[in-house]
């Protein structure tokens, strides 16, 4: 019988998983990943509020059955995987294991002690699929759980050092995972300062109008072409307001995720000039870091309007970039700017020290680097820019194809001379991500950026580029799918129905919803409301529930509901 191995990302935007052959060296044999994270909400402080609330049992068995739907879409036989590798940060790591999440969620010593809260050891350690209730695996099957290394710093940062090489190169190097819960790393004189803060789902392509993950049909990149087909700086054009563009090319992800180009439309109409190879379906959040940096230099964008008669950016296929998306995306850039400088500060160097980024993640693998780096997603002044792929499924891999890979993670884990910056204590972090809010939000000029930063006792950002270098060291975030490919895996959330009583079936609730989660359905006047668990923005969203006009609808309801079906029998819905 062949011996499996599967490698397992559990990101805070979606999951992603690999079958490895471990008789053939680790060949991979097959890649699943999911659109969206399976727990409600966009973010970690989200998936955390559902499981307090909801009850941890509650999230777990989400969890769990997402994580058997991605091994089931890897195309293997179950009873032949001898060994599971999962990596991902604190949160996700804790509710796929079932173990205590309040410390995660609570600031303050006292706080968790009136709480009766004991923090769990997040060590390295090797269970037994037993140990993890509702697993489709052999029980035998080891579980590796790689170390955290305090608190909000977990096993995916880690993975992100090592995969990078930064801690054994003497250089002042920031390493980035561009994602929903952005980590980062600085090390400076072999000391590694470490934070993580919410950018927000915008850097993956949600909450984006017409995003969605770095999957096929996602425009990942695009270019604004001027009348002669090359890029404009402005320098003819006399009239300062006037756009500089003569079409935007866009660039799409195959099937294979390789880039590929698109159709090349008018931007404020559009209309398509030059049909492309890919079809596009949305745009990733790369696709909307570019669009941002190249719409500012094609003076289409004048922070934080579009310049265009209806305020939009059309792509091809329908697709439309909105000021709303612009604001969701300026937020995001911000909280990764605004923890960089924090970092700096706690180091005791200037954003200008950084020699080397090494960028992470699906975000950090597509965007093009230097587009990213003039709206400061990097640091101008680096010398090198490395674009390193999904270094947490890497880890993951790693650790399937050799087990000492787990123990040596947990020895770095020991051993990193690390000081860790808690953002939402910190002072800089504050006062840095309020003036990013008014420049991205509000329009706030850079020049009076700057002489808010020098009223703060900080530094003035550097105003010009330097000459970057590029390295990009894989092609796809997930350099090799495997001899059976990919599998794309969109129903990841587990679907709700249920019947409030008293509603009118107004449909307030279904349009409403932000992220069409919801859906009504009349059968001779009674009512019924299904939700889609994946697709809904959590609890700290709840306008379905504010907007309902009998006050009927409950959230909480919702999500722990037992489905309940129509009987024509019956003359109603009773619960399945």
């Amino acid at each position: 019988m062949a011996r499996i191995g599967i490698a397992l990302d559990l990101g805070t935007s979606g999951f992603r998983g690999q079958a490895l052959d471990l008789d053939q060296n680790g060949m991979i044999i097959s890649t699943a990943v999911t659109t969206r994270h399976p727990l409600p909400g966009a973010n970690v402080m989200d998936h955390l509020h559902f499981a307090i609330e909801l009850g941890l049992n509650r999230a777990h068995e989400i969890m769990v059955h997402a994580v058997n739907k991605v091994i089931d879409n890897l195309k293997i036989k179950n009873d032949e995987v001898v060994r599971l590798a999962v990596c991902g940060n604190p949160i996700q790591l804790s509710l796929f294991q079932k173990i205590e999440i309040r410390d995660l969620a609570y600031a303050g010593k006292r706080k968790l002690e009136a709480l009766g809260v004991v923090a769990p050891k997040r060590d390295a350690q090797i269970l037994k699929a037993c140990e993890i209730s509702g697993l489709n695996l052999p029980t035998k099957t080891d579980i590796l759980i790689p170390p955290a290394v305090r608190h909000e710093i977990g096993a995916d940062a880690l993975a992100m050092m090592i995969q990078t090489g930064m801690l054994e190169k003497d250089e002042i190097a920031i390493a980035t995972d561009y994602g929903t819960n952005a980590e980062m790393a600085l090390i400076v004189k072999g000391i590694v300062y470490t934070g993580s803060t919410a950018a927000g789902p915008a850097l993956e392509g949600q909450h984006i109008q017409d995003g969605l993950l770095a999957l096929p049909g996602a425009i990942c990149d695009v270019e604004f072409e001027s009348e002669n087909g090359s890029y404009p700086d402005g320098s003819d054009t006399p009239e300062k307001n006037q756009p500089l563009y003569k079409g935007l090319k866009t660039f799409v992800l195959n099937n294979d995720m390789i880039v590929q180009p698109g159709d090349t439309v008018d931007p404020a109409t559009g209309n398509r000039l030059e049909k492309g190879v890919e079809k596009a379906v949305g745009i990733t959040g790369t696709g909307v870091l570019a669009l941002i940096s190249q719409g500012i230099e094609a003076r289409l964008i004048q922070i934080p309007k579009i310049i265009t008669s209806d305020a939009k950016i059309h792509l091809s296929n329908g697709i439309t970039f909105t000021e709303k998306d612009l604001e969701e995306a300026g937020k995001a850039i911000g909280a990764i700017r605004a923890g960089h400088i924090s970092l700096c500060q706690e180091a005791g160097i200037n954003l200008d020290d950084i020699e080397t980024a090494y960028m992470c993640g699906a975000s950090g693998t597509y965007v093009d680097a230097l587009k990213a780096q003039k709206i400061g997603m990097i640091p101008k002044g680096v010398k090198k820019i490395y674009q390193v792929g999904n270094s947490s499924l890497a880890m993951a891999g790693d650790m399937v194809r050799n087990v000492d890979e787990l123990w040596h993670m947990k020895q770095i884990a020991n051993d990193l001379r690390q000081h860790h910056c808690m953002f939402a204590d910190s002072k800089t972090f504050e006062k840095v991500y309020i003036l990013e809010l008014s420049y991205w939000t509000e329009g706030m000029s850079m020049e009076q950026y700057h002489k808010f930063l020098k009223k703060f006792g900080l530094p003035p950002l550097k105003e010009t580029m330097a000459i970057s270098e590029v390295i990009k060291t894989v092609k796809q975030d997930i350099p090799e799918l495997g001899i059976k490919g990919l599998r794309i895996i969109s129903d990841i959330g587990e679907q709700k129905t249920i019947v409030f009583e008293g509603c009118i079936g107004c449909g307030s609730c279904v349009e409403e919803c932000p992220e069409n989660a919801l859906c009504l359905e009349d059968k001779e006047g009674c009512f019924s409301i299904t939700m889609d668990l994946a697709r809904c923005n959590g609890l700290a969203c709840r306008r379905c529930e504010k907007v309902c006009q009998e006050k009927v609808f409950v959230q909480k309801k919702m999500y722990s509901a037992k489905n309940e079906q129509y009987s024509e029998i019956k003359g109603g819905y009773y619960d399945s």
